[in-house]
């Protein structure tokens, strides 16, 4: 139970699942109650009672009043394998991705599936220990978020371990290139291209856009926001292009955004075009430490129409991306992959621009 960004709750039932996995418990034996697995593992009551209700919920605990709570395996029945379903992505308890996961679990929990969540907090050796956890289970199928998915797939064997075994997968948001699986995604070259061309429309031609570069979906959005200029015959300095690597996501746009801001008032950019709305809240920051406004002196568009884009004063003119509806699609396939053999293309989710006040008409 070692993973921050992991629910402890999740982590707890993992943790007891796997227990039961490995005959630590067998069907029949009686749990430790709620007070000692607080106390053993250092959570609270409530957190151990969801852990609890959940397992209850799917079959794996029987509360027998009176006597106490007793281990089950009823998905064994008849010789009938365990389903379960692993997904895996960069995060689980930030920004959107709490929408996906709980999207998934719905679905994946109406149709009888355990749920077993890993994230990799975007480091490609924590996607090669989720990779390692998740093909020693007894697994159905996983739903995979690529990590940095613009800068390869060291963990390729792992990949081809699944295939192998027969567990079908497909990716969300982004796929490795080299692997032939469905993939559901948003369109982020569209994306990019709508968020710039909103902007040109409007008068706008110092346009400053901040893309990370490690995930295709930074790269797709750059490669529209880039053509949305070609098609209004508006060049791009490299200055107002700025990449940056997760680790750097906050520092570098922050710095450079000052930096921009701080220059001669005729190169100044009156907008910019964000990665996503968590990049646009920081760069928001930057705006004012220039003693400039939003949108008054600068405009700026994020993507992923997520909380944070309604969460501040000014609210933020943004991309949609579908969260859990690609959460629940991606459920609904990877379960049609598994039970019927079903072949799936790629899904692409088309963005929408949702128009609120941080962009203001320069015509």
């Amino acid at each position: 139970m070692s993973n921050a960004r992991i629910p402890k709750y999740v982590q707890l039932k993992n943790e007891l699942l796997a227990w039961l996995q490995d005959g630590k418990l067998q069907p029949g034996e009686q749990f430790p109650s709620e007070n000692e697995i607080a106390e053993q593992f250092g959570l609270s009551r409530q957190t151990v009672r969801q852990t609890f209700g959940e397992l209850e919920q799917e079959g794996w605990l029987e509360r027998i009043q009176g006597k106490g709570t007793f281990a089950r395996n009823p998905l064994r029945r008849e010789n009938e394998q365990v389903k379960t379903i692993g997904i895996v992505t960069t995060y689980i308890s930030d920004y959107i991705f709490p929408h996906i996961v709980r999207g998934a679990e719905a679905e994946l929990r109406s149709r009888g599936y355990r749920l077993l969540l890993s994230s990799t907090d975007n480091n490609k050796e924590k996607e090669m220990e989720s990779l390692q956890l998740m093909t020693s289970q007894p697994l159905s199928g996983l739903i995979i978020e690529p990590t940095k998915s613009a800068e390869g797939n060291p963990n390729l064997e792992y990949f081809l371990k699944l295939q192998e075994k027969g567990i079908p997968y497909l990716m969300i948001n982004e796929k490795y290139r080299e692997l032939d699986c469905p993939c559901l995604k948003v369109d982020d070259e569209a994306g990019g291209f709508a968020a710039a061309l909103h902007l040109l429309d409007r008068g706008h031609r110092l346009i400053a856009g901040f893309f990370k570069r490690d995930d295709l979906q930074g790269v797709n959005r750059l490669k529209g926001f880039l053509a949305a200029h070609r098609k209004y015959g508006s060049a791009v300095s490299s200055r107002h292009v700025v990449t940056f690597t997760t680790e750097q996501k906050r520092e570098v746009p922050y710095r450079q955004a000052i930096e921009l801001l701080s220059g001669n008032e005729e190169e100044r950019p009156t907008a910019f075009v964000c990665y996503n709305d968590e990049l646009a809240v920081v760069l928001m920051e930057a705006v004012a430490h220039c003693g400039l406004r939003v949108p008054e002196d600068v405009s700026i568009v994020g993507f992923d129409d997520s909380s944070l884009a309604t969460a501040s004063g000014t609210k933020l003119t943004t991309l949609t991306h579908p969260k859990s509806a690609m959460g629940e699609a991606a459920a609904k396939q990877l379960v049609g992959m598994i039970e019927q053999g079903d072949v799936y293309e790629d899904t692409i989710f088309e963005p929408v621009l949702i128009r609120r006040d941080s962009v203001i008409d320069r015509n």
